[in-house]
């Protein structure tokens, strides 16, 4: 690593921001002597982190983003990758009045002198980089109801069509119907169903016959070492490549530079897209970002991972609406709608072994709220669906996160089971909203020109 500069501090005030390489990897801001989060096993380090990368427990860490925050109140250095091919990594040390930053390959250095603090010098960054990466028009993110976190992946065609009615019953405001996992043979067999599905194209129909969209969950990166294209097609699958486990069974990462492995995802979304499905939440999708990092760690997996995407949006059509999670962050700008900010919801506050790249309310909240700045600038900031069932600890405060955050609004219950409050709370947030830039507290008297508070749309 190269130094890239070195920056005077208060150690007391001071703050380092920290960004994370995916979805679901710890992105906060850090007073100078709290060590910062680490994954807590190797399989959370490659499903949950940078794979390629072993972040050091004593010093901060951020992948091709890290600010610090002096703590003298009048500047905040922004160092950055220049774009979204090479993503380089960023190291800051800590010694006494002194923050040491250091860098794998060229970065911009900003020193930020106007207001906001670290949220203000990062959405006028991300201003910028959006502009050099040529982001186009923002599309308003549907309001969807969504399987997975009522049904899990043991969902059916019933379960689908229960809600569906639900939804017509109750008067919910629900424009997509997304069928989550568990509608697939295996992770990676996309074109064969579960038992519990007898046929995705009637489903599809009975959604759009109620005047709703149709949306399905894929992650067409990975590839379960049970799956029939595992087994039949070795060449599509990168070898020696570790994509971690889950579905308990190894996974592999499929190899979107091989010819047969375009041609197949072509194949997927092009069938998804005949049958009418329009919106798609491509998760787990670091897996693309696998190939080739041995060899150039800066750039072929990132441009692999981009041609996968771009391959996925060409067979989808331009009118399909892409959710990114557990996405490469900063090399995903451009290519899609809206974006998971952070790890998953869970009904619990806190993740069980208090890895904080795992499913949890304290996780989930803590990095939605340190992304914000992404909102309406790269993409519609997904702070993940409103969790309002009883069962669910401090649900009111989640539902003033999803209020506060939310650009992607989603419900996840099973409706008809939602009590009085959690009814209303579903009826009043599940709803569309701008996809005007997030502005940052202490900005919002004219702080970033033309940007909005996140509010209702129209």
């Amino acid at each position: 690593m190269h130094q890239i500069a070195v920056v005077e501090v208060d150690p007391d005030r001071a703050r380092i921001y920290e960004h994370g390489w995916q979805s679901w990897s710890p992105t906060m801001s850090y007073p100078l002597g709290q060590p910062p989060f680490r994954p807590s096993s190797d399989n959370r380090r490659v499903m949950n982190h940078r794979p390629d990368r072993v972040a050091p427990a004593d010093a901060f860490w951020g992948e091709g983003l890290l600010a610090v925050d002096p703590g003298t109140g009048s500047e905040v250095h922004v160092f950055a990758a220049r774009g979204p091919r090479a993503i380089p990594s960023i190291r800051a040390e800590v010694g006494g009045d002194r923050v040491a930053v250091y860098a794998e390959a060229p970065v911009d250095h900003i020193v930020d002198t106007r207001a906001g603090g670290v949220q203000g010098a990062l959405a006028r960054w991300a201003d910028s980089f959006a502009t050099r990466t040529v982001v186009g028009t923002l599309r308003a993110a549907p309001t969807l109801w969504c399987s997975w976190y009522h049904y899990s992946t043991s969902v059916s065609q019933a379960d689908v069509e229960e809600n569906l009615q639900a939804i017509d019953d109750l008067e919910l405001d629900i424009e997509v119907v997304q069928i989550d996992d568990g509608w697939q043979a295996d992770i990676g067999d996309w074109l064969t169903l579960s038992a519990r599905f007898t046929s995705l194209r009637d489903i599809v129909a009975r959604i759009k016959d109620r005047g709703r969209r149709a949306g399905i969950w894929v992650a067409p990166f990975l590839v379960g070492h049970r799956s029939a294209v595992f087994r039949d097609h070795p060449d599509w699958v990168i070898g020696g490549a570790d994509a971690g486990t889950g579905w308990d069974q190894q996974l592999a990462a499929l190899d979107v530079t091989a010819p047969g492995a375009q041609a197949y995802l072509h194949e997927v979304f092009a069938g998804l897209r005949d049958i009418g499905i329009d919106f798609l939440k491509l998760d787990f999708v670091y897996a693309g970002a696998l190939a080739g990092t041995r060899t150039e760690p800066e750039t072929s997996g990132i441009d692999a991972y981009r041609s996968g995407l771009q391959i996925i949006r060409e067979a989808a059509g331009a009118d399909t609406y892409v959710l990114g999670c557990g996405a490469p962050m900063l090399p995903s700008v451009g290519l899609v709608d809206a974006m998971r900010v952070s790890p998953d919801i869970a009904p619990y506050v806190e993740p069980p072994d208090g890895d904080q790249s795992q499913p949890s309310q304290r996780a989930a909240t803590r990095c939605g709220r340190e992304r914000a700045w992404q909102h309406g600038r790269f993409w519609v900031n997904d702070p993940d669906c409103l969790l309002a069932a009883a069962t669910v600890e401090q649900r009111e405060q989640w539902a003033g996160h999803v209020e506060r955050y939310g650009g992607l609004r989603g419900s996840s219950d099973r409706l008809r089971e939602l009590d009085e409050w959690g009814l209303a709370a579903t009826r009043r947030l599940v709803r569309p909203v701008s996809v005007e830039p997030f502005i940052p507290a202490g900005l919002e008297n004219g702080g970033v020109p033309g940007a909005l508070p996140l509010q209702p749309a129209g």
